[in-house]
């Protein structure tokens, strides 16, 4: 599984990287996001500005990093994904450059301390998703770097998301238990979850049949990841419905709407819910994005 693959191994195919040289300075622009970082999107209104990761690319010059007691080169367009801006066991030469962005969890769907529990990740910047989500946030640095703001909203969500399902690749790598069977169920459950989050019949009677379990097992099944099947679909309808308030198209939708539509029978439940989830209503949700919370703005 390459991304997490920690074996020194030839990077023959780099010149790609050469066009970014004129943002090997970034690490030491304070300016963005502090400790001298860039922001990919602001953090939600009232959220914890210390839940976030921190994504470093690395750009040219000669670097390590070590962990579980192995050393690993790395080569320009790696990237190493962390709790900190300043990874452990990072080895780096003077004329080392690299460039950092800070994400809020809130907006990868992952937990920090899942991250944390790790020690960190590392992707390599020519294969699968890390090449995508290298090449995104080589693009977003020239632009940010070039415009002395934050990036424009179009590229700063598709970089959050290619981000998002990077590290939620990397840590089902990381998890000893991702190829058990019990594992691999789970992740059916959830699929068959997310491809019916639209449905307000969806229960967990519902759940259990589409893959021929009992509802005791279903509920077994996620208790064992630390939450429950009730939790799970409405913090997916949650999430989504928060995707969809947030979008420029969607600003001016009724939020009444937006929830039935993602399965929300009651208005005001969704509300609650929303609330407790995110500290903030769906109206002040969409507001706060009408406003440019989390649109381009200048620094």
């Amino acid at each position: 599984m390459p991304e997490t693959a920690y074996h020194p191994q030839p990077h023959d195919h780099v010149d790609h990287v050469d066009h970014v040289d004129h943002v090997d300075h970034a690490d030491d622009d304070g300016g963005n996001g502090g400790n001298g970082c860039i922001d990919v999107l602001a953090p939600p209104p009232g959220g914890d500005p210390e839940d976030c990761l921190y994504v470093v690319l690395h750009i040219h010059g000669a670097a390590s990093v070590r962990r579980h007691g192995a050393s690993t080169a790395l080569a320009p367009g790696d990237l190493l994904i962390g709790t900190t801006p300043h990874p452990a066991g990072l080895l780096q030469d003077a004329g080392c450059r690299m460039v950092r962005f800070r994400v809020p969890c809130f907006h990868l769907g992952v937990r920090h301390g899942d991250v944390r529990r790790t020690g960190g990740l590392m992707a390599r910047g020519n294969e699968g998703i890390g090449s995508l989500a290298s090449q995104f946030l080589r693009t977003l640095a020239t632009q940010t770097r070039a415009h002395h703001a934050r990036p424009g909203n179009h590229l700063a969500r598709s970089v959050s998301d290619i981000v998002a399902v990077l590290v939620t690749e990397l840590l089902q790598q990381e998890n000893p238990e991702h190829q058990t069977g019990a594992a691999e169920l789970l992740t059916r459950l959830r699929a068959h979850i997310e491809e019916n989050l639209a449905d307000p019949d969806l229960s967990p009677e519902s759940i259990a049949r589409s893959q021929h379990i009992s509802v005791r097992y279903l509920h077994k099944l996620f208790q064992q990841d630390g939450t429950t099947v009730g939790q799970w679909v409405r913090q997916r309808r949650l999430d989504t419905c928060r995707r969809e308030l947030e979008r420029p198209s969607r600003r001016q939708t009724n939020v009444a709407a937006v929830a039935h539509r993602w399965g929300f029978v009651s208005h005001s439940h969704f509300s609650r819910a929303f609330r407790e989830a995110y500290g903030v209503s769906p109206r002040e949700w969409q507001a706060f994005a009408a406003r440019g919370g989390i649109r381009d703005t200048a620094s």
